[in-house]
């Protein structure tokens, strides 16, 4: 197992979950419900992240060779994505999905595309191509990044009122500058991929 991939694949994750960020979310798409019925929602919204994730993990190479993008091209692409959910972050200025009655809230959009965004979508391709054998630290990295999303979200009544509405927001503001840092690394060796 490769710590380093483990590691990234961990913090990429992690942070573009945002979980506490999303916990004001979270509560207002869950107004009224049971505390039951909530932690039902999270767990339905964390498993179908995880899915997903795995999926683009495995899958990503091959729509990339199908539509013959290079990994250079594609680390360029994902380092800019992710710089810019970076800024918003920064600025606060992430838009709230809207919520249809209709829809299942635990898969959109709280599974898609709060916690397995693009961005995050992304950089588990590129952490997957990253070493010739990382398969197994970008699982590990994705489920603990998903188990403390997780746990976070389960907590989300008592973080909301512990840390308050300032402290979400210097906490997003705080996860968004290391996704900012995060993004030039990935960005600047696919640049140095495509040209050098």
């Amino acid at each position: 197992m490769d710590t380093s991939i483990l590691i990234k694949t961990f913090v990429a994750v992690f942070v573009l979950a945002d979980a506490v960020g999303n916990i004001p979310i979270l509560l207002v798409l869950t107004k009224g419900m049971e505390a039951e019925q909530r932690s039902k929602v999270i767990n339905k919204a964390v498993a179908v992240a995880i899915m997903v994730l795995l999926l683009f993990a495995f899958g990503g190479k091959f729509i990339l060779s199908y539509l013959d993008i290079s990994f250079a091209s594609l680390r360029v692409a994902g380092g800019l994505l992710l710089l810019l959910i970076a800024l918003q972050m920064l600025q606060g200025d992430l838009d709230t999905p809207v919520v249809e009655q209709e829809r299942d809230i635990a898969i959109t959009p709280l599974a898609l595309p709060l916690l397995a965004g693009p961005g995050t979508l992304t950089t588990v391709m590129l952490l997957m191509a990253e070493s010739p054998s990382p398969h197994v630290s970008v699982i590990v990295g994705i489920i603990a990044a998903m188990f403390v999303t997780w746990l976070i979200l389960r907590l989300a009544n008592n973080i909301d009122k512990w840390i308050g509405a300032e402290g979400e927001v210097i906490i997003t503001q705080l996860l968004g500058f290391l996704l900012a840092a995060l993004a030039v690394q990935i960005g600047s060796e696919g640049i140095k991929g495509l040209f050098f």
